[in-house]
């Protein structure tokens, strides 16, 4: 007696091939993407920015100043009135190197435009096109540092202000989000670190009093 050959059954061999298509595209994007972030991104040109950790640098002093802050802190906008005159003398001077590496812990704050990503990455737009502009850009981004629960800055105050500072036009460097995967993959706070400002004096946190000569000038060797 003869038995019907059964016939392989194509619609569920198609859906498995394209399940298991699927599943592949799924996994070699997420390892893209995966690598995209911990490769950094983009990276700005300029010397003055540290590939490795994402900080911009001022200054060529023996003594390692490093401060990770945050545009939308307002601490951090406090450390800069209180401290800022002291450093730049430090800098200008050249007993100092310091560090500025902005981070992104506040865009919670800044409901849906993501404000602290953006003016960190638009300090990186500036210190890729004019380094020796950046700081400036910095300390103006604080006198103008919008209210925490706010958007924040528009990306159009972003670029005037750089202008404002010599750095020439960032349009393009804002509005097409260069930096922003280089920023969002190094702008984090250090081991050790709670909140910001985070001070770090050659490698070594400090706890702030208030007065730029204890918490830093005495410190330069």
């Amino acid at each position: 007696m003869a038995h019907a050959q059964s016939k392989p059954n194509w619609f569920a061999i198609w859906i498995s091939i394209a399940a298991v298509v699927v599943i592949v595209v799924a996994s070699v994007l997420v390892v893209w993407m995966n690598n995209t972030v911990s490769s950094g991104g983009t990276a700005p040109a300029a010397n003055a920015v540290n590939q490795e950790t994402g900080a911009i640098s001022f200054g060529d002093g023996d003594t390692e100043l490093d401060v990770y802050l945050d545009f939308m802190c307002p601490f951090c906008n406090t450390f800069e009135q209180t401290y800022g005159d002291a450093i730049d003398e430090a800098v200008e001077a050249g007993t100092i190197t310091y560090n500025v590496d902005p981070v992104t812990i506040l865009d919670r704050l800044s409901p849906g435009t993501e404000f602290s990503s953006r003016a960190a990455s638009a300090l990186c737009c500036v210190a890729d096109a004019k380094p020796e502009s950046a700081l400036q850009f910095m300390r103006v981004m604080f006198d103008n540092q919008p209210a925490e629960n706010s958007t924040g800055l528009p990306d159009e105050q972003l670029i005037s202000i750089a202008a404002g500072v010599g750095a020439g036009d960032i349009t393009e460097c804002v509005t097409d989000q260069t930096f922003s995967t280089f920023v969002a993959a190094k702008g984090k706070l250090p081991d050790g670190a709670t909140g910001t400002p985070t001070v770090v004096v050659n490698g070594e946190i400090i706890t702030l009093t208030g007065d730029p000569n204890v918490d830093i000038l005495d410190r330069i060797g």
